[in-house]
């Protein structure tokens, strides 16, 4: 029985599930790896397929750097069957790997060509043999969501319910990304929907976890017949997962009385789907009141091993003052109620500095000065802490400031309020309710205030997040491209370092707060960011599959006509006027070398030689 502050932040089966998600991007990185032929030597490898001639005179013993046999360059740079069958009869064996670990039969397969992968199959290709990570060509055809790769490999043979090395089956990974067409191809083929991953997952855990509601449904059909209750090594059942990441609609259907779910079970934590449906923060709190009006209020008295109920759970997240409003509302649980451990939600609002919440809990009667305890104190005397000393150890000192300024009854609204800190370096001093603590150090102070002044909708958790390959990267970390909420978008991660320096946090403060305030067709839309702490720093923005201008014009080096220049000069007009007639107008200041090369102004030396130049093209368009 652990105490509030023991509980981890990420539990086993979140960090396993974030090493599979890791992994799997790492094998299509080796994969494209695979596929990267040189320009000259592409060129020369066509030619060699294209013509029987020089065909004919190839040597057998070529290979490229990555260890490609010619047999592996058939199915990637325009062979045929014909070419498969002559290579395989003069001895070139299908069993041999790349270096990143790939038969030619997995890549025919990523490349999703029919042709070959049957031509491979019928010269004595084994359709079972497993590369990188444990995959054979059924997991890739599953991985890539390639549905014809996948039924031809089904028609001879493949077996679908093998598992790799994290004990994934095809199906699991048709769930885990969302391949409906091909999930639908796996079940017609006898694929078992109640296989378990490494840690007890199985398909229906993934499809609930990632909101895939058709997929669900599909595990759900008679004849397949997912266990609706099937637990995890955490004993986490699907519910548990769609009611943590708020889908609404798996919620719905998996509470169907037909279904006989069980909509209080708890997992090893001690935790209901309702104590985990505090992840609906972005103005969405159907899943608690989905649960509840279906199920009734038994969760709401339940506390887990840590000692939180429902309420104190959806205090911890803090992020919907709507969802605590409704728990409480169901006059199950008073705002006052204590945990095992002595702990309010009003603990749990100020060791997370919710600053909006707490003002919420304080002027609705919350009661600052019960006390919590440590019971895994080993001496046996009682560890008593206010609310005010959470708060105090977490560094949230804006919240300390108003529950001091509370507790002399004067009334502090959040939004409107300033710290700064006197001449002698104090901001204020609290030995009448903390003994011997005389100040708060103002360290997250900035933090603070970008959490409770930006709109909830933008408040992100990497839990959400799925990071995929790597894009660019800078001083202040790596860009990845990736998926949130449902969509693609681009992920700026600062560097993971907890003490990050005061102008990192500057800069990250100052882009957050700018990007929230934008919204225009040619400025990139803003998702939201990571706030939590310097630790999990990130921002996300909407992806560009093109790449950024100046990679365009610098890096591929790409020859742009007069249309396509005059199209993006326009935009970029259009962007740079929207930013500077802002009510504080923003500059960009990172536009030379890009209008160097775009406009043709490679004898202009000076910043304003540039813009003045630049103004004036657009002006001339625009008449």
């Amino acid at each position: 029985m652990g105490n509030y502050k023991s509980r981890p932040t990420q539990t086993c089966t979140d960090e396993w599930k974030k090493k599979v998600s890791e992994s799997y991007v790492i094998i299509i990185e080796r994969l494209e790896d695979d596929l990267q032929i040189k320009e000259k030597e592409l060129t020369e490898l066509r030619h060699i397929f294209g013509s029987d001639e020089a065909f004919s005179k190839v040597s057998l013993n070529y290979r490229t750097e990555h260890g490609l046999s010619l047999l592996h360059l058939c199915c990637i740079c325009g062979g045929n069957k014909s070419h498969v069958r002559t290579l395989m009869l003069k001895g070139l064996r299908p069993s041999r790997l790349t270096r990143n670990g790939f038969t030619a039969l997995h890549l025919a397969v990523y490349k999703d060509s029919a042709e070959l992968i049957t031509s491979l199959l019928h010269s004595g290709a084994d359709i079972q043999q497993v590369g990188y990570g444990g995959l054979t060509a059924l997991h890739i055809a599953t991985l890539a969501g390639h549905l014809e790769a996948a039924d031809v490999l089904l028609q001879h043979g493949a077996n679908v319910n093998i598992q790799d090395a994290v004990f994934f089956t095809p199906l699991h990974i048709a769930a885990f990304y969302g391949h409906e067409q091909v999930t639908r191809l796996l079940l017609k083929f006898g694929a078992d929907v109640n296989v378990s991953g490494e840690v007890g997952d199985r398909p229906l855990h993934l499809a609930s976890a990632k909101g895939f509601l058709t997929i669900a449904k599909l595990l759900m059909e008679e004849g397949n017949k997912a266990d609706v209750n099937a637990q995890d090594n955490e004993d986490h059942v699907p519910l548990h997962f769609c009611s943590r990441f708020g889908h609404h609609d798996i919620v719905k259907y998996l509470l169907q009385s037909d279904l006989e779910v069980h909509p209080h079970v708890v997992n090893i934590y001690g935790d209901t789907p309702l104590h985990l449906s505090r992840a609906c923060y972005s103005g969405k709190f159907e899943v608690a009141k989905e649960i509840i009006q279906i199920s009734g209020t038994e969760s709401l008295t339940k506390e887990n091993i840590f000692s939180e109920t429902a309420f104190h759970s959806a205090c911890t997240y803090g992020k919907n003052i709507d969802l605590v409003k409704f728990l409480l509302d169901q006059n199950v649980i008073n705002i006052n109620h204590q945990g095992r451990d002595g702990h309010t939600g009003l603990h749990s609002a100020c060791y997370h500095g919710h600053i909006r919440l707490v003002q919420f809990l304080l002027d609705n009667g919350a009661d600052m000065n019960l006390v919590a305890c440590d019971p895994s104190r080993s001496s046996g005397e009682k560890d008593e802490q206010t609310c005010l000393m959470w708060a105090y150890e977490k560094e949230h000192d804006i919240l300390c400031t108003i529950m001091v300024r509370q507790g002399r009854g004067q009334k502090t609204e959040p939004w409107n309020l300033q710290i700064w800190p006197k001449t002698d370096g104090r901001y204020f001093n609290s030995n009448w309710y903390l003994g011997d603590v005389s100040e708060v150090p103002k360290k997250k102070a900035d933090v603070l205030l970008l959490r409770a002044g930006l709109p909830s909708h933008f408040h992100l958790q990497l839990s959400e997040i799925e990071f995929h390959e790597i894009i660019g990267s800078g001083s202040f970390g790596k860009v990845y491209k990736g998926r949130c909420r449902n969509k693609i978008v681009a992920i700026k991660r600062y560097r993971a370092n907890t003490y990050c320096s005061k102008s990192d946090v500057d800069m990250f403060c100052r882009e957050v707060s700018i990007l929230c305030q934008l919204n225009h067709p040619c400025v990139i839309q803003f998702v939201g960011a990571c706030l939590n702490d310097p630790s999990q720093f990130a921002i996300v923005t909407q992806y560009i599959s093109g790449g950024s201008l100046f990679s365009l014009l610098h890096e591929q080096k790409r020859i742009l006509d007069l249309q396509s220049k005059l199209i993006i000069a326009v935009d970029v007009a259009k962007g740079m006027e929207y930013l500077h007639n802002l009510t504080q107008p923003i500059i960009h200041r990172d536009l030379n070398s890009v209008l160097s090369i775009l406009l043709g102004f490679t004898t202009l030396n000076s910043h304003k030689e540039k813009l003045t130049c630049f103004a004036h093209t657009i002006i001339l368009l625009a008449q």
